[in-house]
Parts: C-alpha cells; structure tokens; sequence
C-alpha cells in the first residue's frame, strides 16, 4: 500500500478511482459496482468499444497490494501525456463530442447509459479521442432520459458553439469553468442570430430557458419520462448539430508564417537538414514543439513514430496542424493550443483536480525554433529566464537564435523606444550556458539565424 499514489482528480466517482504504483497506472473498482461492470462486460459493450478502439484498452490484474473494499483492480493504458480540453482546438473538442455521443448511442443498445459525460473522460491516443472513465456507465432505466444530457451540453455543445459564433479563442473559459459552461452564460452570449437555428435554438436558449423556469434541471429530469428510442432521436439530433459545426476560415499573424513572412527556400531546406542532421543520434520518446505552427518541424519527428506535442498560441493553426494529422494518419503528432508565457495551471479542488502543463509536457528534447526573439523582446523575458524555462522541460534544447538585424526582429522593436543592447548571441550563449552545453552550432543557409543543439547540465 505504501508503494501507491492516488490520483487526486479521482475522487467524485464512488464506482472507483485511479492511483499509480511507479509509473503503472491502474483503477479499482468497488464492490457497489459489481452489477454494473459484470453487465458492461456480458453485454458486449466493452467488447464492442474496444474493437472500435473508442474505450482504453485495460486489463484486469490481481489485487497484489491488498486494497479493500475492491471488487476488481483494472490496469488502463498509460496516457503520456494527459491533455484537457482547454487546451483542445475545435475539431479536437468536436471529435470528442462525437466520440461522446456515439458511445451512448452504443451503450443504450446494451441496456446501457453514460452517467457522467465529462470532456474530461477523454483523452488524446495516438491523436486519436478515446473514452477513458471505465466506471461512468450505468445500467439503463427503461424510460429514464440521459442524466448526462446537461452535463454534455455543458462540457462539449456550449464550448463549441461559443467558438463557432464568437471565437475559437473562448475555448479557453473551459479553463475556468472545469465543471463546464453552463447553457444560460452561453444563451447570453451567442448572437441573436442562433435564435433563428433549431439546434442552437432547441439545445441552447430553450434549454437555458427551462433550467431559469426549474431552477435546477436535475431535479426536474427525475419525473421525466423518455422512451430508449426518443433518447436515439435526441443523440441523433446533438450528432447532426455538432456534425455540422464548422469554424469560419481565419487568416492570422501566424497561420501564413513560413509562407509569406519569414523562410526562402534555401533557409527552410537549410533550417530542416540541420535540425534532423543534428538530432539524428538523439535516443528521443518524446518531443515538445513550442510554436510549432503548421508541425512543419514537428512532423521531421512524428514521422519517425517518435510521440511529438505540436504546442502553438494560435487556435487557428492548432485547428489546421490537427486535421492535416487526421487527414495524414499521423499517429505520433498531437497538436496543443498552449501560450509558452501562460501555460495551463494547477486547477481544480485544492489546485491538484488538474496538473498544470508545465508538467505534463516533460520531453526528452524540446524544440524552440523561431521563438526566441518573441520571447526576449516581446515578453520582457531574459535569456536566462528562458534557459531556465527550457532546462526544465527536457534533456536537450534545439533553438534558433534570430539575430537583432532579421527582418522579423525589426518589426518587433520597430515602434519601440527602449534599447536591446543586451539582445546578441554573446550573452544568449552565456545565459544558455548556466544550464546547458552546446553540442552543436551552425548557421542556417540563407538566412541570418544561427541554430544551436544545448544538453542540460548535470
């Protein structure tokens, strides 16, 4: 029993919990659950799920720690890394969404139900969403409607709907109402325009409208009454409604970077030949991209099936770089929408329901390409700041130093009045050298930047 720890966001379900045993992760499940997973074993639900690789493969293991009461102890699939949906873009948070609702569909088949439909009981496997919370299935009541209804809507529809008819940036209120958005904060803010639409209208301001006349719709929901296949009508229709959610195409400061504003050929051929050339020895598992952009640089190591977070500000590109990884199959790149000067923090009960970024995003090498000027002269940061930044996400650092006189720095200091005498690469190495050695150093053809290879210290 000493050996294990419990994961602190596992304590609102009395079905089970998650705890870890060294870096095995595994999930009880309690005697008052018995019946209930007996059934979602019989019925074919969990062989169903699985084949369809839409639930974490899991095995069932020995009580070899002595845990009690436990009625069984589940050994999951290590997610490494744990991502939540704040840090989704949309189409990640829509494929959710689906994923939600197709697995209801599936369970009420089995005489099954969702209790509890989360954004949070999925996660990103092989960039692909898969349902993590083996004890939120119930049996079904015939004639009982979905509990979970309000809590979907919550959790995936408002989100979605905020960043189709406002923007995708709203996605990041997720952050602050982890229990979701509710249906009236979203009623207010959507245009008027989406009275005139029957699915904003039905699930959104009508929905909104009902729980301000109840109160509190749970307690109205308990003398509902609703047929299985009125509840198939009503998945059907969420499924239509979010199939059909599109984002407007958005040009940002980012989304045309390479293109239009910073590479020519030969420094972009120049700039990729070097980061595999200088990689190509490195025993890598895990890769972080901060401002990855399109993944142009990511893919050089997703490709070689090595796990990459493609992490980038903008919510458009993240939106770009993920459907052209569906659209690719590439299996090994997860696109994050992550701010390198404000990443996701601790949250939740006591600060510890969701780990803060910074640690989920530990790597073996961390990439930092076109970024430091950003930093350094648009954040205030200093380069031993950000030394210390990189020294404690990973083993190795690959970054691009931009020299004063690029083009891309000019127009970052053009309308400033302070000076940045103290922004050259005699003191970037010496700050960098504090934390890291330099492996390798060379200068990017056609192009002023210089591309460096650091190993932390120690």
């Amino acid at each position: 029993m000493n050996s294990i720890t419990r994961e602190a966001a596992s304590f609102r379900d009395p079905s089970g919990y998650v705890f870890y045993d060294g870096d095995n992760v595994f999930r009880t499940i309690t005697p008052n659950y018995r019946e209930v997973y007996e059934h979602f074993v019989s019925s074919g639900l969990k062989e169903s799920l699985l084949q369809s690789n839409w639930l974490i493969p899991f095995t069932e293991v020995d009580n070899k720690w002595g845990i009690e009461p436990v009625y069984k102890i589940l050994q999951p699939l290590k997610v490494d890394p744990l991502t939540y949906p704040y840090e989704w873009c949309f189409s990640q948070l829509k494929d959710a969404a689906l994923l939600t609702l197709g697995i209801q569909k599936r369970a009420l088949s089995c005489d099954m139900s969702l209790k509890d439909a989360s954004a949070f009981n999925v996660q990103y496997v092989n960039n692909r969403p898969v349902f993590i919370d083996i004890t939120s299935f119930e049996k079904y009541v015939n004639g009982s409607p979905w509990k979970a209804y309000k809590q979907f809507c919550q959790h995936f529809l408002c989100p979605l709907f905020l960043m189709v008819y406002r923007s995708p940036d709203f996605g990041h209120l997720q952050k602050y109402f982890i229990d979701g958005i509710s249906v009236n904060f979203t009623s207010e803010m959507l245009p008027v325009r989406t009275w005139f639409k029957v699915s904003a209208l039905t699930h959104i301001h009508w929905h909104a409208r009902a729980q301000k006349q109840y109160q509190d719709i749970n307690n109205d929901v308990r003398h509902l009454s609703l047929s299985k296949e009125k509840q198939i009508v009503l998945i059907d229709s969420l499924i239509t409604t979010i199939s059909s959610l599109r984002l407007k195409k958005h040009k940002t400061a980012w989304s045309h970077y390479y293109k239009e504003t910073n590479y020519n050929d030969e420094a972009m051929c120049s700039k990729k030949k070097l980061v595999e050339e200088f990689t190509e020895k490195l025993i890598l598992r895990k890769v972080v991209d901060f401002g990855a952009n399109l993944g142009a640089f990511s893919r050089l190591f997703s490709c070689k099936k090595i796990m990459t977070i493609a992490a980038d500000i903008d919510p458009y590109v993240v939106e770009a770089n993920y459907n052209y990884a569906k659209d690719e199959k590439d299996a090994y790149l997860l696109p994050l929408v992550a701010d390198i000067c404000n990443l996701s923090p601790a949250l939740g009960w006591n600060n510890t329901e969701r780990k803060p970024l910074s640690e989920r995003l530990q790597a073996d090498l961390s990439l930092a390409l076109a970024l430091i000027h950003h930093l350094f002269i648009s954040h205030n940061l200093t380069f031993l700041q950000i030394a210390s930044f990189f020294a404690a996400h990973s083993r190795y650092l690959l970054i691009e130093f931009v020299p004063l006189t690029d083009k891309q720095v000019q127009r970052l200091i053009r309308n400033r009045s302070d000076s940045f005498e103290a922004y050259n690469e005699i003191f970037f190495e010496e700050a960098f050298q504090k934390e890291f050695t330099i492996l390798k150093k060379e200068k990017i053809s056609g192009s002023e930047r210089t591309l460096y290879l650091f190993e932390k210290k120690g």
